[in-house]
């Protein structure tokens, strides 16, 4: 079941649920709108290999905007920290977003009870678009879990994702063993 939005606020109320910062007037029926920060990154190397750290490049969006172009996978994040202690998270695009052109994350729109940080977007996009910092990229939506969780992500041993970042992040694949 999603959460309504009179359940999202009574899920922050309860300590449930943060989002930081928060605006009443960006929570709909069912969701929560988060902006984009103004960072961006790309991937220094042309070729990625996932048994190694492959390092970003990081730069801010100018006032004027950012072109993205399409062939180019660059890492975003939101303005948004949010915390998320009983529910399970998802972020998705917004349908302006996706009429522009723009995927928002490759694979990574869900998120893992217990999971606090920003969300680091995995922005491409099918033709050129001008983005700015700060503008609506996507919407948090809350599953209720059926059951306990035993295994909260901010409790994990080895959270890949779980320091504080206002930056977006790379992957972190080649800390699994494989």
């Amino acid at each position: 079941m999603i959460l309504s939005d009179k359940m999202i606020l009574d899920e922050i109320d309860k300590g449930n649920i943060m989002i930081e910062p928060f605006k009443l007037d960006c929570l709909g029926s069912n969701s929560y709108d988060v902006h984009l920060a103004k960072y961006l990154a790309v991937y220094h190397d042309r070729v990625l290999d996932a048994k190694k750290h492959n390092t970003i490049d990081e730069f801010i969006i100018p006032k004027e905007g950012f072109v993205l172009q399409p062939g180019t996978l660059y890492l975003g994040v939101t303005e948004e920290y949010t915390e998320t202690h009983a529910h399970v998270p998802f972020l998705e695009g917004k349908s302006s977003v996706g009429r522009l052109g723009i995927d928002i994350h490759a694979t990574a729109g869900k998120g893992d009870v217990g999971y606090c940080n920003t969300w680091t977007l995995e922005i491409s996009v099918s033709q050129p678009v001008r983005i700015y910092a700060g503008m609506p990229i996507g919407q948090l939506i809350y599953f209720k879990v059926d059951g306990d969780v035993k295994n909260l992500y901010n409790k994990k041993a080895n959270p890949k994702y779980s320091k504080r970042s206002i930056k977006p992040i790379e992957s972190m694949m080649w800390k699994n063993k494989f």
